[in-house]
């Protein structure tokens, strides 16, 4: 018999990692040969763009692993919107993984009423859609090839 307990636990949950992480590297000779090396980690990777004054305009966060880019957030001030600014972001963003970090590929999630039109005109293409999530919502996960 096990008793289930559904308490938030800071040091069951870094053993749940250590342990996953563990059993995945043993299954895995991709992972196993990541283990020990700078490939095993993910890097942040930030662009930001500042108007004259110093001001926020846009900004997109993310990491890089192994050899792909994951696209966290990318957000323009609405009075910069419609100006290329996400695309300039982006394709920073694309360049600094490609030419940097020897990234080949990029995945990003976003919901329907935010950008999935203006990622597929960058040329992403959509790889997985989850309806109600959360109820009401549509999330795409969309995924591109750098070139």
């Amino acid at each position: 018999m096990f008793r289930l307990e559904t308490e938030v636990d800071k040091s069951r949950q870094d053993l749940l990692r250590r342990r996953l992480r563990d059993t995945n590297t043993a299954a895995s000779p991709i992972l196993r040969a990541l283990r020990g090396t700078p490939g095993e980690r993910g890097l942040p990777l930030q662009v930001w763009a500042l108007d004259p004054a110093g001001a926020l305009a846009g900004g997109l966060v993310g990491h890089t692993w192994t050899t792909w880019l994951h696209v966290t957030y990318l957000w323009v001030d609405e009075r910069h919107r419609g100006t290329g600014l996400g695309s300039r972001l982006l394709a920073h963003a694309e360049r600094v993984a490609r030419d940097e970090r020897g990234c080949a590929s990029v995945r990003l999630e976003t919901w329907d009423f935010q950008a999935p039109e203006f990622y597929r005109k960058q040329g992403y293409e959509v790889v997985c859609v989850i309806p109600d999530y959360p109820p009401g919502i549509t999330e795409y996960t969309l995924t591109k090839r750098l070139g």
